[in-house]
């Protein structure tokens, strides 16, 4: 029985752009650039005895996500892929939590991505293959991006891959914090932008700055956006207060939420900075803080 161990990073939105158009899904139009951190969930896949009548993939989740099996993206993602494949899912998949949910970092999208490219290991599928894009986007609209977790601009409703760049020369120091309850419900943000929509910003000078390579923190800091951010700190006053302390702390280039929420960020001009301004943060609030590179 073969069993694969893999990485599942997390991802920051340095731009997102909502659209108040709606696609025939109902799915807002969005354009999305986002990159990895080197923060991530582990996630183990393990090949296990067909047994007639159980041949549905067993979920572990350490911390337990306290939801159904059914609901869970690795759960879906292995039968996705093995209605296209023929295969039976019959799969241990163990997922080891450093992402914390309702965080806009993408943490169960990159697991069902994990467990995509794990399985195309055990069942010799191309992970570039239609069908792996297929099985990912019928999961959630980010999986897509993160079977290969590049600098990526996507369209569509931010599940088409529009064009991808290459990784930054240097990993740049970002500060993340995630103020402690629950978090911002994506359904519950888009719902809310529609009642206040705003016009997204144009990617175009990022995806520029990408192109040429060599970018720098600076440049990075100068360029973000996303229109979902003043709905986050609309919903939860502890993210705006939680921004509004990381964009006032020396050494701090800049900063936004991610995606719909509730993890901001501020990118920093130095490690020493990020150290500086971490341990700050958990001196003073009982927030989720770490420390990550974009890469």
């Amino acid at each position: 029985m073969g069993r694969v161990l893999l990485s599942a990073p997390a991802k920051l939105n340095l731009h997102l752009g909502i659209y108040s158009e709606l696609d025939e899904r109902r799915y807002h139009r969005a354009d999305s650039l986002m990159v990895a951190l080197d923060l991530a969930d582990e996630v183990l896949v393990e090949e296990t005895p067909a047994i007639a009548g159980a041949e549905a993939p067993q979920v572990v989740c350490h911390p337990s996500l306290n939801i159904p099996v059914q609901k869970n993206t690795v759960y879906r993602a292995a039968l996705e892929l093995a209605r296209r494949t023929g295969h039976t899912p019959s799969v241990r998949i163990e997922v080891r939590k450093n992402v914390p949910d309702q965080s806009g970092m993408g943490g169960s999208s990159s697991d069902a991505a994990a467990t995509l490219l794990a399985l195309c290991e055990l069942w010799k599928q191309d992970p570039a293959s239609d069908l792996v894009t297929e099985a990912a986007r019928a999961v959630g609209a980010d999986v897509p991006f993160f079977l290969d977790p590049v600098p990526t601009l996507l369209t569509g409703a931010g599940d088409v891959v529009e064009q991808k760049f290459a990784p930054l020369f240097r990993p740049i120091p970002v500060v993340l914090m995630r103020p402690v309850g629950p978090g911002v419900s994506t359904p519950a943000a888009y719902k809310a932008f529609d009642e206040q929509p705003t016009k997204p910003s144009d990617p175009s000078r990022l995806c520029e700055l990408l192109r040429s390579g060599g970018v720098s923190a600076q440049q990075l800091a100068k360029c973000l956006a996303n229109n979902l951010d003043p709905v986050a700190c609309r919903m939860l006053p502890q993210v705006q207060k939680t921004r509004s302390w990381l964009l006032a702390q020396p050494g701090v280039l800049g900063g936004q939420v991610t995606g719909s929420g509730s993890c901001v960020f501020a990118i920093c001009g130095s490690d020493k900075t990020a150290q500086e301004v971490a341990q700050c943060a958990q001196s003073n609030s009982d927030a989720w803080v770490r420390i990550a590179h974009i890469v």
